[in-house]
């Protein structure tokens, strides 16, 4: 009876947020992470901002109507599905064995990177830089630093190289 190999399972997490840093990470990672006969699982996460809320006593006395505010949250919907069918158009074209799933949640993209890598427990988390420097840094922060320092799992960095 011969031997049968089997593929180790692996579950692979990629933040994503539309910009070019995000894209060219993935576009890394399914170059130089996912192999032609692994049996990956590629979870694409989209972290939609936290839902601003305005009420009549926060002092600019302006409330949104329901039409203004399904509004919002239209284009929210619509930016979401854009930036996950970016990310799928970026996966077309490499390896059929890698299964390739999204997700999108709500609220500030640190906490919802950090519980989603929590809760599914990935062999690693791959996000892009945006290579601020050390002021933009302080006053911008840093989703992938403060990912690197949070989550229990290995996370890789993948900065774009200067044109």
């Amino acid at each position: 009876m011969a031997d049968v190999e089997t593929k180790e399972e692996r579950m692979i997490l990629v933040a994503v947020d539309g910009g070019e840093e995000s894209m060219y990470a993935l576009s890394w990672c399914l170059k130089n992470i996912i192999s032609s006969n692994s049996n990956d699982t590629l979870l694409l996460l989209y972290s939609k901002p936290p839902r601003v809320v305005y009420s009549a006593l926060d002092g600019t006395g302006y409330l949104f109507s329901s039409d203004v505010m399904a509004t919002m949250e239209r284009y929210s919907k619509e930016l979401a599905d854009s930036v996950m069918e970016k990310a799928k158009r970026v996966c077309r074209g490499y390896s059929e064995a890698t299964k390739v799933e999204t997700m999108v949640e709500h609220g500030d993209p640190r906490d919802v990177i950090c519980e989603v890598a929590e809760k599914i427990k990935p062999q690693v988390l791959v996000m892009g830089s945006h290579g601020y420097g050390l002021i933009k840094r302080a006053f911008l922060g840093s989703v992938s630093n403060h990912c690197a320092q949070n989550v229990k799992c290995p996370v890789l960095i993948v900065k774009m190289p200067k044109h």
